[in-house]
């Protein structure tokens, strides 16, 4: 049997390694992608390629390269992104444009240059990775969350146009994931103060499971929706993994 082929944008990062990692222990080649260098430890049989999603040039060379590398692929996990935590009045024009280069306009960029090698594996799956920011959000990230409910939207209506050509489009919202990212926008003031660890200790208190997620959490439901044989009825749709953080009442 060949083995089926991925590709992950922000596979350096903390939930980007995890899903990597993931696929290919499952017995997918991988593709990585991120601005960021890998460093050790890329699958051996894959491909990592340092290059800037939110650049359209980039995005050419990437493709490029993925052609080379394959004919085809059987999934496109769109993760990689950026966040700017800061009150919307002091968010500049180039922020905010930059933060929907990198998280909503790389993903309408990606999906029309991969839409030709998913068509060529007679169908496959993207995976859009969202936020619960997208549904529920709070002060200081309002360009972070705009792109996010941007691309949940963009979700639905790539499930209806790529459904003739047997291509999934799914999206999933993490919650609190300890990642860099996440460490990064603590001092939103949003969970007190205090070092990082009190800061990820208050947040995790917050959540209905007592606890901030693992990024191998999100890896494994970022699989789950790539995988035909386990989600193959499933299109369209936003999987929230959240820890029961939207589950709560606000007013509580």
């Amino acid at each position: 049997m060949t083995a089926k082929t991925v590709l992950v944008t922000g596979a350096a990062g903390g939930i980007g390694r995890a899903t990597v990692a993931l696929f290919a222990e499952k017995d997918w080649r991988v593709i990585g992608v991120d601005r960021s260098d890998f460093g050790d430890g890329f699958p051996p049989d894959g491909l990592f390629i340092q290059a800037d999603i939110s650049r359209g040039e980039d995005m050419e060379f990437i493709f490029a390269r993925v052609h080379e590398f394959t004919g085809s692929l059987d999934g496109l996990i769109n993760n990689a992104a950026m966040q700017v935590a800061k009150p919307l009045i002091e968010t500049t024009v180039e922020e905010w444009d930059a933060v929907m280069a990198s998280n909503l306009r790389s993903v309408f960029l990606g999906v029309k240059l991969a839409h030709p090698l998913l068509k060529a594996g007679n169908g496959g799956a993207i995976v859009n990775v969202s936020s619960v920011h997208a549904i529920q959000t709070s002060a200081n990230i309002a360009a972070y969350a705009a792109s996010k409910g941007g691309l949940l939207a963009l979700t639905r209506a790539m499930a209806i146009e790529f459904a003739p050509d047997h291509i999934r489009v799914n999206a999933i919202l993490p919650g609190a994931v300890d990642t860099p990212m996440l460490r990064a926008g603590l001092n939103r003031g949003h969970v007190g103060g205090g070092d990082v660890q009190e800061r990820l200790d208050n947040l995790a208190r917050k959540t209905v499971s007592g606890k901030v997620g693992r990024p191998e959490e999100i890896a494994h439901a970022i699989y789950f929706l790539a995988d035909n044989e386990q989600s193959s009825f499933m299109t369209g749709q936003a999987l929230v993994v959240d820890g029961g953080a939207t589950a709560r009442l606000s007013t509580e």
